[in-house]
Formats: structure tokens, sequence, C-alpha cells
């Protein structure tokens, strides 16, 4: 393809962005994907790097999966020496690492407290250090960050909901920073309720029986997929979306208070 790109992405061997990786390979972009393959909090990851090279070698897919923590800044340098000797260049970072228990602030460690603003927000901010020099030097190039609804403020997520809050906020910061470097920033949100994602299931103890049924899902008449989202990724790191920086888009609906719309009586 005449638009492919150079992509790394966090958290790319699980989940949503398990099905990003995959989406982005198949439309010809060279994709490094990175994750850990212990399982985190409330996720259910374990053994996500294996599975993910098993299917991407049954697919026929070119995608280089390592293990990485987004957390040790070490190894993020790693992963961007890797993509660079591989490739030569980074055209693009999708920011989408990230864990998501559940609980008030009285609920909530400080260590659990810690490990969720490392992984979700320090995350995203090591990430984007380390390769905004890269697109500096290429010209330009793009960020997406994937925030949450919760970054706005929701019940029982008192640390998942401020890190993400702070998703937003350095992601528009990163945007009016680098601007005139032709550095496009842009957060897409999972919006609508009732996705199916590794962090959904982590938080029902891995049973999809237990995901919340009464979710309004989207426009198109069910909840929001991996694939629904890595369709706007592919568009904002595309020639396409050169003028889109500094915005938030919501996949399905109403992410910022959670929606209005309840899921439509079948009886």
């Amino acid at each position: 393809m005449t638009d492919s790109k150079v992509v790394i992405i966090t958290g790319g061997t699980f989940g949503i962005g398990r099905q990003i990786s995959i989406a982005l390979a198949e439309r010809g972009h060279h994709v490094t994907a990175f994750g850990l393959d212990a399982a985190q909090q409330s996720s259910t990851a374990e053994g996500s790097v294996h599975s993910l090279r098993k299917e991407i070698a049954e697919l026929g897919l070119d995608i280089d999966v390592l293990e990485a923590d987004v957390t040790d800044a070490s190894a993020v340098a790693g992963v961007v020496g890797h993509s660079l000797s591989r490739h030569g260049r980074i055209d693009a970072l999708v920011n989408n690492a990230a864990v998501g228990p559940l609980g008030t602030i009285l609920d909530t460690e400080e260590e659990l407290f810690d490990r969720i603003m490392a992984v979700n927000l320090k995350g995203p901010y090591l990430c984007s250090r380390a390769v905004l020099p890269h697109l500096i030097e290429r010209g330009g190039g793009s960020i997406v960050n994937i925030g949450s609804g919760a970054g706005w403020g929701k019940p029982n997520m008192a640390a998942y909901a401020a890190s993400k809050g702070g998703v937003f906020a350095l992601s528009a910061a990163t945007a009016y920073d680098f601007l005139h470097d032709r550095i496009r920033v842009n957060t897409v949100v999972p919006g609508g309720g009732g996705i199916i994602s590794g962090m959904s299931l982590g938080r029902v103890g891995g049973d999809i029986a237990n995901i919340d049924k009464s979710a309004p899902g989207s426009a198109a008449g069910r909840p929001v997929t991996g694939t629904d989202m890595a369709n706007v990724v592919a568009f904002l790191i595309s020639d396409e979306a050169a003028a889109i920086s500094g915005t938030v888009i919501d996949v399905g609906c109403f992410a910022n208070q959670g929606g209005p719309v309840k899921r439509k009586d079948t009886k």
C-alpha cells in the first residue's frame, strides 16, 4: 500500500490492542506490538505474547511481537530501537497499554494506585518521549492515545478515572507542544458501553456472562469492537488525517457522561 506506516503499539498483544495490531498489519502497515506475557491487574492477558505470535503465523501477518513493560524507560527504548533497526523509521505510536482495577479511593491501596498511574499515564509519557524525536526528525507523524469515558469521572473507578483524565490532558498538551513539528496527537475512546475486551473481562473474572447487558452499545446496534477502534486508529495515522490533532474521537456514543440512552427494551 502507498500509505504504509511503521507503527508501535503498546499493549498490542491483547484485547483491543491486539485487534488494532492485527487490523493495521492486514492493511499493510509495519507493526511492532509489545506487552507483558504475565497477567496484569484486572486482566486475563496471561500468555498473550506467545499466543499472538502463534496467531500471526497462522494468519501470515508480519508483526514484530515483543515483551516489554511500558513503565520501564529502558525497555521502551529497546522497543523503539528494534523498530528503527527493522524499518529505519517510525511513523506512528499507539498508546493502548492500560490496567483498570475497580475501586474507590478507600478501596485502592497505594501500591495499586501507583501501578495504575505508572501503566496508564507514565506509560504514554515514556513511549511518546522515546518516539517523538524520531517523528520530529522525519518531519511529522502521529500519536494515538486510547482513552476512556472514565477519564471524565466514573463511580468505583477512582484511580483508573484519574489516570485516564490525565491521558486527555497529556494528549492535548502534547498536541499543542508539537503542532509546528507536524506531530498529530489524538485520543480515541471506546464509547457506549458493553465492549468486550481484556480489561472488561478481567474486571468480571474472565466470565463473559458477567459483562453488563444494560449498556446502550452503539448506533450500529451492537457494542463497539476492537475492529471499530482499529478503523479509527488506521484513519488517524493515515495521511488523510494530516490536519487532525488535539481531538477526542468517541467510537460509539456518549463516552463523556456514560450516556442518557438505555438499552432498548425488546420485550
